[in-house]
This record gives structure tokens, sequence and C-alpha cells, in this order.
């Protein structure tokens, strides 16, 4: 049994033992480096503690990795009331560091650059804000589908799709600029235009046409001209009768 003089001082340190199992402090510093990466807690009276390991969300055959940052608020979990054995347990709003969002409807991640994940599960909507020069990859080694009913791409300066064969389904694709197809175009449906292109012409080929399998140009009325030379108005010279051959058309 302790004497009556030891007996204040062991109750003392019971108090502090016990006042040490939840304590409240800010981080201090971060080695990232280390495994597993640990931090030092600020607390509340000034002392420091040891490199003290922390919680992350998951820590299994799933992993995260979201480590706490400087002057984060934590509570720091003592077993036995022993600093030198605590955890630190983040996550504590505090005036200085606010949440990203008081919007109860929403969830919301915010990162240092300002970037910012938020779903609203009130109106299903997803957003996604990425800071100025953001960039995003997903890499998926198969397939990936994406369902909706109305789908936007803007794409500032240019939009590259690779692929070996693409396929466009709807009964009506429609290019508001040019269009240059720099392969071989095959059109099964027939092929119709109206419009002034370039050159001012509706039509304007600048290379040879060949026509197959014994088809010509037919059209609904309006003339065909090669040159200068029309084919519903030309003349030829040089005719006589008989079996001669006229020489060729001038206009």
């Amino acid at each position: 049994m302790p004497g009556p003089s030891e007996a204040p001082e062991q109750f003392d340190d019971l108090k502090r033992q016990v006042a040490n199992i939840l304590r409240v402090g800010t981080i201090a510093a971060v080695d990232h480096a280390r495994t597993p990466p640990l931090v030092r807690v600020q607390l509340t009276d000034s002392a420091t503690t040891d490199w003290r390991p922390y919680f992350e969300l998951r820590a299994g055959d799933t992993g995260t990795w979201n480590p706490p940052t400087v002057g984060e608020c934590v509570m720091l979990l003592s077993p036995n009331g022993l600093t030198e054995g605590g955890f630190a347990l983040a996550g504590l709003p505090t005036t200085s560091r606010p949440t990203p969002s008081s919007d109860r409807n929403k969830t919301v991640t915010k990162y240092p650059d300002g970037a910012v994940f938020e779903y609203d599960h009130e109106a299903h909507a997803l957003k996604v804000t990425l800071p100025e020069g953001g960039t995003a990859d997903v890499d998926v080694p198969d397939s990936i589908k994406v369902t909706c009913k109305t789908a936007d791409v803007t794409a500032s300066e240019s939009a590259t799709v690779h692929s070996a064969q693409i396929t466009l389904d709807a009964p009506m694709t429609t290019a508001t600029g040019q269009l240059v197809v720099q392969g071989l175009l095959t059109f099964q449906q027939g092929m119709m235009g109206s419009g002034i292109g370039p050159g001012g012409k509706g039509v304007q080929i600048d290379t040879d046409v060949e026509f197959i399998n014994g088809h010509g140009i037919t059209t609904d009325g309006g003339d065909i001209v090669a040159g200068d030379i029309s084919l519903q108005s030309h003349r030829t010279s040089g005719v006589e009768s008989g079996s001669d051959i006229s020489d060729g058309p001038v206009p």
C-alpha cells in the first residue's frame, strides 16, 4: 500500500493518464516517406508528441492515401493515457479550416489546388471542377459504356478520337463546319447537296472523276458544263453530211 505522501502523487498521475486518453491537437509535421507514414501532433499545452501513426479511411486489401496536412485539427487517442503510444484521428473541422460545404444534400471533397468533387443527392447531380491547367485521364483496358439522354462535349481547341473503327449510329448527323475526309469516301444511299461551296460553286472537285459499272451523271433538268462547254447548248463546227466526223465542240 502506498504511504500517505505517495497517494496524492499517484492520484495526480492517474488523472493525467485519464486526461491523456483523448487529447485535441493539430498536425505539426507529416513524414510521408515512412512505412507507415507518421505525424507529430501539437497538443493544447504546447507539448508535441513524437512521431505517431494516424488513421486512414482503409488499410486492408482496399487501401486509401489521404494523409493529414500541417495545421489540421486531430484527436489523439492514447491507450492507457500514454501519448507516446497514441494514434491521430484526423477530420475535425475548425473555424480556420471549415468544411467545403454546409449543404446537407451534398457530399463534397475539396483539394488544395481548388479541385472540387461534388455530388448532390437531392438533385441527382455530379459535378467535378478542376483548376486552370487541370487534366483528367481515364484508362480502361477493356470497354467503357456511357448511357444518357443528351450529351454536350466542348473542346475549346481540338478533339481527337483514335480507333480502328468508328460507327456513328444516328438517323441524322450534322457537321456545322467544313468536313475534310483524307481517306476514301464511300456512300451507299446516294448523295444530295445544296448551297454554295468553295469558289462560288455548288460542288467543286479538284481531281479526276471516274464512273464505273456503266453509271454516269444525271440531272433533274440542270445543265452539265465542262470548262466553257455546255452539254445542253454547245454547237459543233465543220459538220458535213454522211459519214464524216465533226470537229470538237465549240462554245
